[in-house]
């Protein structure tokens, strides 16, 4: 089953189960992938639902971020919930060692060796970390091995 047709699935179960916060978030989620397949005039696969996922997941954490430091606890709730309900259909995050080894990898397979390599290396390795790495955590990593 396409995770596209898993969201709707699982939407359609919280609908019966009565959880409000499940229904509402997944409610949004279908609602980001229904407007990317608007825009792109396909369906999507399931790489670019996940995409999407996790676009909505890094709205999630920004809007946490923003609103403890506005001392909304109750906004703060909300959206946490809203992420553990996305994040259970994202591909587990890369740990420090993981991502390491593949910067390493990366920088040893394109020949990288100045700072001025970062976007050789970033595009070698963003394709193997899509999904399970932030851009600015492994553009970090990247620019700390090159010695930027």
């Amino acid at each position: 089953m396409a995770l596209r047709d898993q969201v709707g699935e699982n939407m359609r179960a919280a609908m019966k189960a009565r959880e409000a916060l499940r229904v509402s978030t997944l409610r949004m989620v279908m609602t980001a992938i229904k407007n990317a397949e608007v825009e792109r005039l396909h369906l999507l696969s399931d790489e670019d639902v996940l995409e999407v996922m996790g676009r909505e997941a890094k709205r999630r954490r920004e809007s946490i971020e923003a609103f403890r430091a506005g001392n909304r606890a109750d906004l703060v709730e909300k959206e946490s919930g809203e992420l553990a309900v996305i994040e259970a259909y994202l591909p587990s995050p890369l740990s420090d060692e993981e991502l390491a080894s593949l910067v390493s990898e990366a920088v040893a397979e394109t020949g990288a060796a100045s700072p001025k390599d970062m976007g050789v290396v970033m595009k070698a390795l963003m394709p193997k970390v899509r999904g399970r790495a932030d851009g600015a955590r492994v553009s970090a990593l990247v620019k700390a091995r090159l010695g930027a």
